[in-house]
């Protein structure tokens, strides 16, 4: 596995508490995106480190920065149909791109002169970006808000393959931290080291809430 680690309790000291912050693992050039699949997918993409087979290119697909985002919407790879969970190392100038293509997915009064404007951006965009409240090991909600975005048509397209530089699946990684969650062990619980992005570009920094 190639996800640089470091203790829970350790980074939760570090991290924002609150505020809109894109928490992932990155470098100058890769990004690391989560996913969860049924096995029929998720073993696909990572014999032939592309998203094909039944992953469907006609619908929504989103994706996750943040690791524990991840795992309380999959149940840390326990909720039926997302069993298999992929670390995507993705290029970042893909990522960056999704998130200046991307339209809010409810309507924000302050960026549009009106609601009907912001539906045909909705209409016209193939990204959507949505902030929800992140989630602790134990999926208790903070006030910290964590990033998802969804891919359609040509974003989607170049997802599932030529913006991927591997796929690794971390399924039985995931599976051995949750025992620590379980048993409320959280002095133990390893995750991916993780830091807020910010972007060179300050005009998508302030689209985006980040600071």
């Amino acid at each position: 596995m190639k996800l640089q680690l470091k203790k829970y309790k350790e980074q939760e000291k570090e991290w924002p508490q609150s505020g809109y912050h894109i928490m992932a693992q990155y470098d100058d050039e890769k990004i690391i995106v989560y996913q969860s699949y049924r096995p029929e997918i998720g073993s696909f993409a990572v014999k032939n480190q592309f998203f094909g087979g039944a992953f469907s290119l006609d619908r929504m697909t989103w994706i996750k920065p943040n690791f524990l985002w991840m795992m309380y919407r999959n149940g840390w790879g326990t909720k039926e149909g997302q069993e298999v969970v992929l670390a995507i190392h993705l290029k970042k100038e893909a990522f960056e791109s999704y998130v200046k293509n991307a339209v809010y997915s409810s309507f924000k009064p302050e960026l549009y002169v009106s609601y009907e404007a912001w539906q045909e951006d909705v209409a016209n965009s193939n990204v959507r970006l949505q902030w929800d409240p992140d989630h602790d090991p134990y999926g208790v909600k903070l006030e910290r808000r964590a990033i998802q975005i969804g891919l359609r048509k040509e974003f989607i397209k170049s997802y599932a393959k030529d913006d991927v530089l591997e796929i690794e699946d971390v399924s039985d990684f995931v599976s051995e931290q949750y025992k620590f969650v379980k048993n409320k062990d959280l002095e133990n619980l390893v995750i991916p080291a993780e830091k807020p992005l910010i972007f060179k570009d300050e005009k998508l920094n302030t689209y985006l809430k980040l600071k």
